[in-house]
């Protein structure tokens, strides 16, 4: 009998663990904003897996083991799938490989297929975003996301801009096929240098490049993105127009390559278990090669009528498997430490490296994020040392290799003064001596001059910034021009600039410029929430800052707020308050904030008297809201605007100062909380009555 205390800490790990993929697999599907690897998903996935199969009573209905992680956007129609877009179940090493190999050739045998006749597939596993495709009479009708693996979405018009995507195959039939749509190497370069020219986020890697472009609204910037496709599964329909029914996954992929599409390369068919691990294996090693990102590779029985005998489980097919790869590794040698500074003065040591290929990029460069990784992995200058790119994305120093050192290596050590503007630089966490030196103590460096030059840069990039103030057009080469010309000394001056200033940079011309002042003028009706984060106070986020705007009605009512009010906001934690009350009290920032309204910059809530318009809207006054799950006649940004209309607020989290949870389809532990805690939970029928 499981011990009560044991069984309690089982279950709460298991609710945790779906609480935590749930919320990674919304970033990595509907939000193409991933923070951790694949490989760190799959990790938190299979234990999951191995704690529901241990532990059957806990299981739950909802798990994410039993469903695909995305759902259709609001932007686009939704469409049903002819047949379900599930996923695979993942295996991590070659013990793993042979005994799925092992098993499903037992499982045919035990069904009388000789050993001979139990063929598998080995292909590569494209990093991308699965669509359907849907043909009548030849003609391409239907493009469609996964989704949920049931409902996806229709994006045909961006669908047929795919130039690898044939409009009309060379026969005429009817079927729906399944691909991955993927960002080849150098379209992702080349897109992210423009997002890098225009001041915009970058995309985190290929995968969610591809992703994220195919959702886009306007087909034209699709078409823009340069993206490709690998059909590898014929859904249903006829391959052939006599209506021959095709045997073997090697015919489909040769009739489907037949009728025009780019099909997956099959690398391997095979009823030898050692040779189609060596496959997989080949697979991995050529990754670096690749123009395109894989992820791994998938081993499938060849035979459709032996698929159908071993049939499929609750959420994946007992006739597959999809093989990951850990990180690729490289090693090369640490030429240099620079160190670069942010637009909250800390200082941070960057890696300058022989250049390596690594997951399909030319590496040579990679973070250290503070003195503490330094010193724990032994890094020196000089070292060979061990990069790999944490979830394909962020290239890092793994470790040093010690035994290939020279005796030339010369440790780090940060310099004494500011590299930018000569101040002197002060840790965070100081030791109890003043004099303590960087080896002897930890936290981040920091540069406190307001008047900074590095500093300025990167704090007009963050103002400019889409999330922030939302200046089209002012990356991060016009910023630094504009600094380098002495044109501002601060984000305020930026509202002082004139067209002639702008039309005199270099590759600036008079509309250009028109464009550029434009877009700073209409900044100025960005609202407080959003100055407020523009700002770039420490942990201060958007949300943050719509919530203390809400609460506070301006930014130039946080001058007189103390820490303990600043606290009682949902979700402003006692750090955060503290970073806030330092800000306001600088002389600095009385002139800057003084130079914004002076300049006209709105500085209270956008839209705080949207609604009153409205002698029939509801009064939200004083009230907290929660959205969670899919409501199905508006996004949760919508209701969210709904809600900030009326006065009330929306919040990310269940606390007992939560007035209502409002509860679409599939709602998960927030509804859970909600219950527990006694928060009223509406329908969403209801809240819209309330509206």
């Amino acid at each position: 009998m499981q011990d009560k205390n044991n069984t309690a800490g089982i279950q709460a790990r298991m609710e945790e663990l779906r609480q935590k993929i749930a919320y990674h697999a919304d970033l990595y599907y509907n939000k193409d904003n991933p923070e951790i690897s694949d490989y760190e998903y799959d990790a938190l996935f299979r234990e999951l897996t191995e704690l529901e199969e241990a532990n059957p009573q806990f299981a739950s209905a909802d798990s994410p083991t039993r469903n695909v992680g995305g759902n259709a956007s609001e932007k686009f129609s939704k469409v049903i799938h002819p047949v379900k877009m599930g996923s695979l179940t993942d295996v991590f090493d070659e013990a793993e490989l042979r005994a799925f190999l092992e098993r499903t050739v037992q499982a045919l045998k035990d069904e009388g297929v000789p050993a001979e006749e139990i063929l598998f597939t080995v292909e590569p596993k494209i990093d991308g975003l699965s669509v359907g495709l849907t043909y009548e009479k030849g003609k391409l009708q239907l493009g469609a996301t996964r989704g949920n693996g049931t409902v996806g979405e229709n994006v045909t018009e961006n669908i047929a801009v795919i130039s690898t995507i044939p409009h009309t195959l060379t026969e005429t039939v009817d079927l729906t096929v399944r691909g991955e749509v993927y960002m080849p190497h150098d379209s992702f370069v080349r897109l992210n240098r423009i997002k890098e020219d225009a001041g915009e986020k970058l995309w985190a890697n290929p995968r969610n490049a591809a992703a994220g472009s195919l959702r886009r609204l306007d087909s034209a910037a699709t078409k823009e993105a340069g993206l490709s496709i690998f059909v590898f599964n014929y859904q249903t329909g006829d391959l052939y127009a006599d209506g021959h029914a095709p045997s073997s996954h090697k015919e489909t992929i040769e009739q489907m390559h037949n009728l025009g599409f780019s099909t997956i390369r099959i690398a391997a068919v095979t009823a030898d278990i050692d040779e189609v691990v060596a496959a997989v294996m080949g697979i991995g090693e050529e990754r670096s090669t690749l123009a395109y990102d894989i992820d791994g590779a998938v081993v499938k029985i060849d035979s459709l009528a032996q698929r159908q005998m071993l049939g499929e489980g609750p959420s994946t097919p007992k006739w597959a498997v999809a093989y990951k790869y850990p990180p690729e590794q490289k090693e090369t040698r640490l030429i240099d430490i620079d160190v670069q500074i942010g637009r909250t003065g800390v200082l941070t040591p960057t890696a300058v490296l022989e250049p390596v290929q690594l997951a399909g990029t030319t590496v040579s460069r990679a973070t250290l994020h503070n003195i503490d990784i330094i010193r724990a992995r032994d890094i020196r200058i000089g070292d060979m040392v061990r990069v790999q790119k944490a979830g394909d994305i962020i290239p890092e120093i793994v470790a040093s290799v010690p035994e290939k050192r020279t005796g030339e290596e010369v440790p780090f050590a940060f310099p004494e003064k500011c590299p930018s503007c000569g101040e002197k630089l002060f840790w965070d966490d100081q030791g109890d001596d003043e004099e303590d030196t960087a080896a002897e103590v930890g936290g981040a460096l920091r540069c406190v001059n307001p008047r900074c030059p590095a500093q300025l840069e990167r704090r007009m990039i963050h103002f400019a910034s889409r999330g922030a103030m939302n200046i089209d057009g002012m990356g991060p080469t016009l910023v630094r021009q504009i600094i380098e010309n002495g044109l501002v000394s601060d984000v305020g001056d930026i509202f002082s600039l004139q067209k002639e200033d702008i039309a005199a940079l270099p590759r600036m011309g008079d509309k250009s410029a028109e464009n550029i002042i434009n877009a700073v003028n209409n900044a100025k009706e960005a609202g407080g929430d959003r100055v407020l984060y523009a700002l770039g106070i420490r942990h201060v986020g958007e949300a943050a800052a719509e919530g203390i705007l809400n609460a506070f009605g301006s930014v130039e009512n946080l001058f007189a707020q103390t820490a303990e009010a600043l606290c009682a906001v949902d979700d402003i934690g006692e750090i955060t308050a503290a970073m806030i009350v330092e800000y306001f009290s600088l002389p600095e920032t009385a002139l800057l904030i003084e130079k914004l309204k002076t300049a006209g910059v709105r500085l209270d809530v956008a839209g705080a008297d949207a609604g009153a318009a409205d002698e029939n809207a509801a009064d939200f006054t004083g009230m907290t809201f929660v959205l969670t799950g899919t409501l199905a006649t508006m996004t949760r940004d919508e209701a969210t605007e709904k809600i900030k209309a009326r006065g009330g607020k929306a919040t990310g989290s269940v606390s007992a100062k939560t007035t209502y949870v409002v509860a679409g389809e599939a709602a998960g532990s927030k509804l859970t909380k909600a219950q527990t805690l006694g928060i009223p939970v509406l329908t969403e029928e209801e809240f819209i009555a309330m509206l």
